[in-house]
């Protein structure tokens, strides 16, 4: 799976994994983070998720990292916001009041162009990758981020009836990735209606990763 893979998925409209609503477990579960206003959120591979638009309305400075330049394009668009672009480095920068999107790779982004993190939001990214980049989004994060805390949403499957994205990551990944830089706490997981229509029944859990 390569840069192509998903800007040939945004080009074609191939995005199943776009959630037009808030995610359920962040409306719930954002004040455990117990930050405060203003605090600096990053959302890696943050597609055009309306989850932006929501921690901004928490009085949250959002900043994303999206491969796709169409994608953070419709994210505007379709909010009515009219953002300042500017070059960041290597990156396009997209931003507004209370939040930017940064357009390239995570792989190449370093903590100076990305600035501050207070806390991570990951809903889709960790699970978007197969499990050889996950070990290397894991690094790259934590080399951004710090010891930020983190609010992680995956998703649990049989991952020998689909080959994903998204792909199943289960508690012993997570501990092995983040494990020694963070207590991992269960916050709450619901069954996925429906499940998957090739591997059969799915689960969503979020976690909370507190710095150690």
């Amino acid at each position: 799976m390569d840069r192509d893979f998903w800007l040939k998925k945004w080009r074609e409209n191939q995005i199943g994994f776009h959630q037009p609503d808030t995610n359920a477990f962040l409306r719930r579960h954002w004040t455990k983070m117990r930050l405060r206003p203003g605090a600096r959120v990053f959302a890696p591979l943050c597609g055009k998720s309306h989850d932006m638009l929501w921690l901004r309305a928490q009085g949250m400075s959002v900043v994303g990292v999206e491969l796709a330049r169409n994608a953070v394009e419709q994210f505007f668009e379709e909010s009515g916001l009219t953002p300042v672009v500017s070059m960041c480095g290597a990156f396009e920068r997209f931003e507004v009041e209370g939040l930017a999107l940064l357009v390239g790779d995570i792989f190449d982004l370093d903590a100076l162009t990305l600035g501050r993190v207070d806390a991570t939001y990951d809903r889709a990214a960790l699970i978007a990758l197969p499990e050889p980049m996950r070990a290397r989004y894991a690094d790259r994060l934590l080399a951004l981020a710090g010891h930020a805390p983190q609010l992680l949403v995956t998703v649990a499957y049989d991952q020998a009836m689909a080959s994903g994205p998204p792909f199943s990551v289960g508690e012993e990944e997570i501990r092995s990735r983040y494990g020694d830089r963070y207590e991992i706490k269960t916050i709450e997981w619901a069954d996925i209606p429906g499940g998957f229509r090739k591997a059969g029944p799915a689960t969503e859990t979020s976690w909370l990763l507190t710095p150690r």
